[in-house]
């Protein structure tokens, strides 16, 4: 930038620095400036009685926030409020921030004709096409579209199940080994909770955490796929599970996160816990913030932590088959 000032206004090193100071350099200005402390600042203009010249500046004249008369430039948070869950997406990764359900005995069964192979994947229309994720993205990148909110979650209705296969409902994921097994597992976990408790609220989101590389620092690195890439392969998963009852102010509260890879079923899921502050901190959000500590109750020691390893229906497969276009 520098050398385009001088090239372009014939101004050299003594006059690039009047250019941003205000001020031409003189013999008896080098003089004074010998003398100062350091000679990277610049030398303080003083008005006739020696105080410094204010009126040369005022800073009313700073004004950084009339950048945004062209136009807010964000972040936006596309927050969707859906059915059976709402999602915050994030159009730089473009995953969700997080997905939040809530869950009861009654929503997890199957109402009538409710089917999933109705349900097809489809881009979402509410978010600006050069921040969306496409159903391009994912073909032949080797990972499924992964429900954050899953469609067994929305079996009451067509449309609220239809509403779960959003893209902006969707992060890539190992396919066998995790979305397939063991996280599927894990969603089933959460939905036998509503066996336990009258109200089950679930987070849910993609996280980028930081590995220990070989020369002993640690780096956040991650795959980027899509054409071109642009939508970002989380390196963990988290889910915050809280139970409710109705009528105690208690709540049962368990955090977890798994590695996006394959997971060995037998796996115990208490391995995976952590505390909702870690969580906090990996992912920058306040989490449970309103309820005093004295009401959190650990989950994992009121119910068993554990998943049920069961043969989940395979027209899943099928329907992640489907080339995008």
């Amino acid at each position: 930038m520098s050398k385009v000032l001088v090239n372009t206004l014939g101004l050299g090193t003594v006059g690039v620095a009047s250019f941003f100071w205000g001020r031409s350099s003189t013999p008896a200005d080098v003089a004074t400036e010998s003398k100062t402390d350091s000679k990277n600042l610049p030398a303080i203009v003083n008005g006739g009685n020696g105080a410094p010249d204010k009126a040369l500046f005022n800073p009313e004249l700073v004004k950084p926030s009339q950048f945004f008369k062209y136009g807010f430039p964000g972040p936006i948070h596309d927050l969707q409020n859906r059915s059976e869950f709402v999602s915050c997406y994030n159009r730089q990764t473009r995953n969700p921030y997080w997905v939040v359900e809530h869950i009861t005995k009654e929503s997890v069964q199957r109402g009538s004709g409710v089917d999933r192979k109705n349900s097809v994947f489809k881009e979402d229309e509410a978010i600006p096409a050069k921040f969306r994720s496409r159903l391009r993205d994912f073909f032949r990148s080797g990972y499924d579209r992964g429900h954050q909110a899953p469609a067994a979650d929305a079996k009451f209705s067509q449309v609220a199940m239809d509403e779960t296969f959003y893209l902006t409902n969707m992060s890539p994921q190992v396919g066998d080994g995790f979305n397939r097994d063991y996280w599927a597992h894990f969603e089933d976990f959460a939905r036998r909770l509503t066996n336990r408790y009258d109200n089950v609220r679930i987070m849910t989101g993609p996280l980028f955490l930081p590995k220990r590389c070989d020369d002993g620092k640690y780096r956040v690195t991650y795959e980027v796929i899509g054409s071109p890439p642009n939508v970002a392969v989380p390196t963990h998963f988290f889910k915050l599970i809280v139970g409710e009852n109705n009528g105690d102010d208690r709540i049962s509260v368990g955090a977890f996160v798994l590695p996006n890879e394959r997971i060995d079923n037998t796996d115990d899921l208490t391995k995976y816990q952590v505390p909702v502050e870690a969580l906090e901190r990996s992912t920058g959000l306040e989490l449970l913030q309103k309820v005093p500590f004295s009401k959190k109750k650990d989950l994992c020691r009121e119910v068993k932590c554990e998943i049920l390893v069961r043969e989940f229906p395979k027209q899943a497969k099928n329907v992640l088959a489907l080339p995008g276009k």
